[in-house]
């Protein structure tokens, strides 16, 4: 007789009857024997209190494990801190970061400091933009779309298959429009410096500044790139409106600086383009942003262009009329300019970080005919390709609007 199916036999053989009606099993772990080994009756089952004092045991053997976690979070959250605040700085000592002192916050979320829009009681957060009601931009009213230009527009991009645009345009008459990729993220480039343009002019107009105010140009500030403040005398000081009028003229990377420290920072740049109610476009990077990690969409481009020439509730008359004649004086006038008629008006703001090419403004033709239209076109790095699709795309939608 097997000896496991003999202590079963033992253990339940007063509890059980044989019952010859009872089919027969191969189950030997519970088989009736007699004393003599043969197999006669009935398969038996656990008692109850087996069953159940096994069941305690399960219950108990949770425990172990939740004890145990709670101790890995322990050390998790202490250690981890401390072994990188005293023993993997000081491997790197001296250095410039010796200084930074890591919490758990910093290290599970290395980004926060970076990404934040907002400061509020010396702590950095991050807000969402402002729904439609308390927005102050007013969103564009997007009628129909014309289906006609947007075919010709998506035919251009057949030829272009190396090029990646969005395309956005505007009718002021109607309030048509044309939607390709137009609410993608896309790298801004110099574009970012029309959201910076407008919160300087919302900053004067809260007080915090005038046009007349000078900033040195220290080294912090300078940079490479675009504009010609690279190349100028340390400490040289230059007013509110001459760093604005050369952050758009010249696309001057220095004077872009220079004036997002003194509205706040990129901090404060995002949290007012939030308060706009604009939920795409934001700043990351000092200037220039070679990499391209400040973004923006053509329709959030679109609706600041709007709002800047339209809306008397968002900026005053005198500020949007400065603003609009620092951007009827760019000096690049190759891209979205170059497609236009004679006499046409254009203004604007232009981007080049090599990947992207870019141009959005605000056209107004000899007859009257005014529109907005944005571009941004991804491309291989300097490929002549984005140049000649943002000129073709700006020459077909021109004629069409003007017809």
């Amino acid at each position: 007789m097997p000896k496991l199916a003999r202590q079963y036999d033992d253990r339940y053989y007063s509890e059980f009857r044989v019952s010859s009606n009872v089919p027969r099993t191969n189950d030997y772990r519970y088989a009736r024997y007699d004393q003599s080994g043969s197999y006669y009756g009935q398969t038996a089952q656990p008692s109850p209190v087996r069953r159940k004092r096994v069941k305690s045991k399960r219950k108990k053997s949770i425990l172990a494990p939740l004890v145990v976690l709670g101790l890995l979070a322990v050390v998790f959250f202490n250690a981890l801190p401390f072994s990188f605040n005293n023993i993997t700085k000081a491997m790197f000592i001296p250095t410039p970061y010796q200084e930074v002192q890591a919490d758990m916050h910093d290290i599970g979320f290395p980004t926060h400091n970076y990404l934040s829009n907002n400061w509020f009681l010396g702590q950095r957060g991050f807000s969402y933009s402002a729904d439609e009601k308390k927005a102050q931009m007013t969103p564009l009213h997007e009628n129909v779309k014309m289906p006609v230009l947007t075919q010709s527009l998506m035919n251009l991009m057949e030829n272009y298959k190396s090029v990646k645009p969005a395309v956005f345009v505007w009718d002021y008459d109607t309030q048509n429009y044309v939607d390709i990729n137009a609410s993608e993220i896309y790298a801004t480039a110099s574009i970012i410096k029309i959201p910076v343009l407008i919160d300087v002019f919302k900053s004067i107009e809260a007080g915090q500044m005038s046009l007349e105010d000078t900033i040195p140009l220290t080294e912090y500030y300078r940079t490479e790139g675009s504009g010609s403040l690279q190349f100028r005398a340390h400490n040289s000081e230059y007013t509110i409106d001459e760093l604005a009028n050369r952050m758009i003229t010249e696309s001057d990377n220095s004077a872009t600086n220079m004036l997002m420290a003194k509205v706040g920072s990129m901090t404060d740049v995002n949290q007012s383009i939030r308060d706009w109610g604009l939920k795409d476009t934001y700043v990351q990077t000092w200037l220039p942003d070679l990499t391209g990690t400040n973004k923006t969409t053509a329709r959030d481009m679109a609706t600041m262009l709007y709002n800047i020439d339209e809306n008397d509730k968002f900026l005053s008359p005198e500020s949007r009329a400065k603003i609009l004649n620092y951007m009827g004086h760019v000096h690049n006038n190759r891209l979205i300019h170059a497609g236009l008629g004679p006499g046409a008006v254009f203004l604007h703001k232009t981007g080049d970080i090599g990947k992207m090419l870019g141009d959005a403004g605000i056209v107004i033709a000899p007859n009257g005919k005014k529109y907005i239209v944005v571009i941004l076109a991804n491309r291989p790095h300097n490929s002549i390709a984005g140049k000649e699709f943002i000129v073709k795309a700006s020459e077909i939608i021109y004629n069409y609007m003007v017809k």
